[in-house]
């Protein structure tokens, strides 16, 4: 099977079932890089060679064994379709910033402060709705770029090897690539390796944020903002994410009890739940304009 097909059936699979409730393979996996690191970073003590060694334990035996069952006559192509539905997360992304847009409309602040807490690592029990519009805003819009574009973007670029490979890197990222006292050394590599899977992704996504909303603010934006914000693939995502939507993000946050001052991105209307919605309709019809070019593709190299 072609990889436009592959990856039709990957996201239908996942618009379908969504994530899975028991099981799921990433808490399994998510398991094994909690006892790779309490054995290499036990009291926050591991270098970065140890983390190079723990990244290279969970993410690369894995790999190899979903490669070799892609392999397999007859049911490889299965193996394939599994693999990209297990790394895509577009229904389980609207499943949890729909319930913060619709508490924003009925004026419950503490159920939208409480649901958007499931999103974001920053406090969330002060903010108010308009802040809560921003974390949620942003989440939709860096977690469609982390959670469903790339995966698309790996799959289609080295199948079920590239799609992995990413998930588990993107996922020990997000486990152990904080820079505190704990994981600023040993966490290094899973950050760094995250951030260059993520380099060309993370700008085609920017590009195609901006062809689907407002193309012009959201492309000046991206070079005028971008290269303020701390993290060189979300800056041009969220800046042209934002620029997009018509809509203002960025700004201080709290993380951990302290005070972030982070740059303004994008410009415009203040965000509210309104901006949570149609940031979830740009990622989805930035799946379907991805899953078109795929088709197209397929079809010119036929």
């Amino acid at each position: 099977m072609s990889v436009a097909l592959l990856s039709v059936a990957g996201v239908a699979l996942d618009a379908l079932l969504g994530e899975p409730r028991r099981r799921h393979p990433l808490v399994a996996f998510g398991r094994l890089a909690d006892r790779l690191e309490q054995r290499f970073n036990a009291a926050g003590r591991g270098w970065r060679s140890h983390g190079v060694t723990a990244w290279f334990l969970a993410v690369i035996p894995l790999t190899l064994v979903a490669t070799l069952l892609s392999w397999l006559p007859y049911l490889g192509w299965i193996v394939e379709v599994l693999a990209l539905y297990c790394a895509l997360g577009l229904r389980s992304l609207g499943e949890h910033v729909t319930p913060v847009a619709e508490a924003l409309r009925r004026d419950d602040l503490e159920a939208a402060r409480q649901r958007v807490g499931y999103l974001v690592s920053r406090q969330t029990d002060e903010l108010d709705a308009n802040a809560v519009a921003r974390a949620a805003t942003e989440s939709v819009l860096e977690n469609g770029s982390d959670a469903v574009f790339a995966a698309l973007f790996w799959f289609a670029v080295a199948g079920v090897p590239g799609v992995v490979l990413y998930r588990l890197s993107n996922t020990l990222d997000a486990m152990w690539g904080y820079r505190n006292e704990r994981f600023e050394r040993f966490g290094w590599a899973a950050a760094r390796i995250d951030d260059v899977l993520n380099y060309i992704p993370a700008r085609l996504v920017a590009l195609t944020y901006a062809l689907l909303g407002k193309t012009r603010l959201a492309l000046t934006c991206w070079r005028q903002q971008a290269p303020r914000w701390d993290s060189p693939n979300a800056g041009p995502v969220m800046a042209a994410g934002a620029g997009a939507l018509g809509v203002e993000l960025g700004g201080p946050a709290v993380y951990h009890g302290e005070l972030h001052e982070r740059a303004q991105l994008g410009e415009g209307q203040p965000a509210d739940a309104e901006s949570i919605e149609r940031g979830w309709q740009l990622v989805q019809r930035g799946v379907w304009l991805w899953l078109l070019l795929l088709c197209l593709g397929a079809e010119i190299y036929a």
